[in-house]
C-alpha cells in the first residue's frame, strides 16, 4: 500500500506544472464575453445597482431558482438594490463551463462561488450555484438580455 501511495504521489507532482495545460481554452469572442461576465459582477460587487444596470438592456428578463416566476429589468434592480442595502458582496469567483458566440447574441453557462457579508450582523454567508446568462451586442456594446440560475447550496 505505502509503495502505490509512493507512486501516485509521483505521479501527481510529475503532472502537476502541466494542470493548466488542460484548461478550456477560450478564442477571442468567448474572452469578450467573459470579460463581460466579470464586469457584470464587479458593477453588482460595487454595491451600486446603477454601475450594475449600464450593462443590461431594457429588453432584460431575469429567472432566479427562488423566483417563481421571471422579472424585468425594474423589479431585478428593486431586488437587487434592496439586497445590497443590508449586504455587501466580499468576494466571488467565477468558472465558465460553456461560452457560444454567434454575431452579436452570445450565452455563458458558469457555476459561481459567493462570500456575502450581512452589514448589521457582520455575519458572512457563502453560497453557490450555476448560472446561464444571454448577451447581446448593441452599438458595439456586450449587454445582458436574460439570465437563468442561482442559488444551489450553501455553506456556512
Amino acid at each position: 500500500m505505502y509503495k502505490l501511495l509512493s507512486i501516485i504521489t509521483v505521479l501527481f507532482l510529475a503532472i502537476l506544472p502541466f494542470r493548466n495545460s488542460f484548461a478550456q481554452q477560450w478564442s477571442g469572442e468567448q474572452k469578450e464575453i467573459l470579460t463581460a461576465e466579470v464586469k457584470l459582477w464587479d458593477a453588482i460587487q460595487s454595491g451600486n445597482t446603477e454601475n450594475f444596470s449600464q450593462y443590461v438592456d431594457d429588453s432584460y428578463w431575469d429567472w432566479d431558482y427562488q423566483n417563481s416566476v421571471p422579472q424585468n429589468k425594474t423589479n431585478d434592480l428593486k431586488w437587487l438594490s434592496n439586497f445590497l442595502k443590508g449586504n455587501s458582496i466580499l468576494l466571488y469567483t467565477l468558472n465558465p463551463l460553456s461560452i457560444w458566440v454567434k454575431g452579436d447574441f452570445a450565452y455563458i453557462h458558469y457555476y459561481y462561488s459567493e462570500l456575502d457579508k450581512n452589514i448589521a450582523t457582520g455575519k458572512e454567508d457563502q453560497s453557490e450555484g450555476n448560472w446561464t446568462d444571454i448577451w447581446m451586442k448593441k452599438d458595439g456594446k456586450w449587454l445582458i438580455v436574460g439570465d437563468h440560475g442561482g442559488r444551489t447550496s450553501k455553506r456556512q
